[in-house]
This record gives C-alpha cells, structure tokens and sequence, in this order.
C-alpha cells in the first residue's frame, strides 16, 4: 500500500520531496509500527486531490488534523496506520539550521528535527533540495551546542528559581498531582535532552526512550534505568520517596558532566 502511496504522491507537482521518517525508516519497528510520511511541498495540496489518492488505499481517514503539524492520519487497509505531514523545507533548514549552526537549545527535544532530516529514508526528492539539506546537517555534533543544552538543560532541572526538582517537590508536598505529573514529564523531557547532548547524538524523539538510550549512549548515569522506574513507582503515593529519587538522578547525572 505505502509503495502505490508514494507513487500516486511523486506526480502531484506541489510535492518535491518525500521522505519516510520514525521506527520504519530504521530498523526499530514491528508489524504495528506506522508509517511517518513527510511532504515537502512547495504550496498547498488541495483537500480534494489528498482524498482521491488516499481513499482507494485506506479503510479511514482523518483529513487537516493540526494538533502539531499540519496532518492527513488514517489506516491503509492493511491495518498499517499512517501520519502524512505536509511541510515546507525551507522552513525546516531554517529550523535545523538554529540549532545546528546557531548551537541554539531548546528546553527539550533540541535535537529532534535535526535527527529527523538526517535519519529519514529518502523517497523522491524532484529538485535535489532535501538531499542537499541532509547534506549540509550531516556534520559532527558541535561541540558548543552540546555545552550550550548541558549549561541549559542542568539549570533548568536543578539550579535555578524555576528549577523543575522545586516545582515538583512543591506540588508533591500539596498534593497537586497533576502538577507533579505535568513538571515531572518536563523534568524527564530536559533530562534525556541532556543525555543525548552528553553523548553526541541526536535525539531520537519521544518514544522508547530508554531503551534508544541505552543503545545510543555509551555514557549513561549509574542507576540510570532503576533510577526512572523508581521515580514513576513514587511520583504520586511517597513525597519522600521521590524527593530522594530526584537527588539520586541529579547526583548520579553531575557525576558523568
């Protein structure tokens, strides 16, 4: 089904390149796994023309959905779901190129784009530009970049007034679990950013993220694995419990900076 996609999709002229991203451009999927489809496209591709490709593939299909990106999600009808995303690329090598070249940080996940355009599968690509663009990001992991999300990412987890270990333990001592659960989430989102800046790679994006860890990172914190099991086992019944966890975390993480 995907291959009748992707040809169906090279002849709208709007799209000049496609490329296939996530678990099923690697070698982390399985049976289940969906299919993370980019167009890069030069202007907008009509509603009208997305449903008469997609239709006679796909048993469902959700239309100019805009939670994130702008996305076409549904199921071929051989079970195996789809995300479509619509993209422009030069707004992507701009986005990348902040990063990359600017050694920009973000508070989580600095790194995602730019390990998506250099780990995608490359489909079709009419004018040359995507390829060029991976290209031009496929250089070593600068070096001022890593110390740039390090220096940034341990403020924000530790030493700083909105440090997230503060706010987490304050809304565990009131009681506020949905604040503990929100600023604990952000709390592992700078930590694992951190991580892969630590080691050089790219971040891999927010699925199975230890285990890409443990697999991508040579260094990793003592503990690293029990560590985060044993803040997930505290994080809503023992105050105590967790505030010990998080020291653990910040203790062992120092160690390896």
């Amino acid at each position: 089904m995907v291959e009748q996609l992707f040809r169906a999709l090279a002849e709208v002229p709007q799209i000049e390149a496609i490329a296939l991203g996530g678990s099923r451009a690697g070698t982390h999927f399985d049976d289940s796994s969906d299919y993370d489809i980019y167009l890069y496209c030069t202007a907008p591709v009509g509603e009208e023309e997305r449903r008469r490709i997609l239709e006679p593939l796909c048993s469902y299909v959700e239309y100019g959905n805009h939670f994130w990106e702008l996305e076409d999600n549904g199921t071929f009808k051989d079970g195996i779901d789809f995300d479509i995303l619509y993209r422009d690329l030069d707004d992507l090598v701009t986005g990348v190129a902040w990063v990359v070249e600017g050694f920009h940080p973000s508070n989580a996940y600095t790194t995602c784009m730019w390990h998506n355009l250099i780990t995608c599968k490359v489909i079709y690509d009419r004018t040359g530009r995507l390829g060029a663009a991976r290209e031009r990001f496929t250089v070593p992991y600068p070096e001022q970049l890593k110390k740039n999300i390090l220096d940034q990412g341990w403020r924000l987890l530790t030493d700083s007034m909105p440090a997230y270990r503060d706010q987490i333990l304050k809304a565990a001592k009131r009681g506020d679990l949905n604040s503990v659960n929100h600023r604990t989430a952000a709390f592992l989102e700078t930590y694992f950013d951190m991580l892969f800046a630590l080691n050089g790679v790219t971040h891999p994006g927010e699925k199975r993220l230890v285990q890409l860890a443990k697999e991508m990172c040579p260094v990793l914190p003592v503990g690293f694995e029990d560590d985060i099991s044993a803040v997930f086992c505290h994080m809503f019944t023992d105050a105590e419990g967790l505030a010990d966890d998080l020291e653990r975390i910040l203790g062992a993480l120092k160690d390896i900076l």
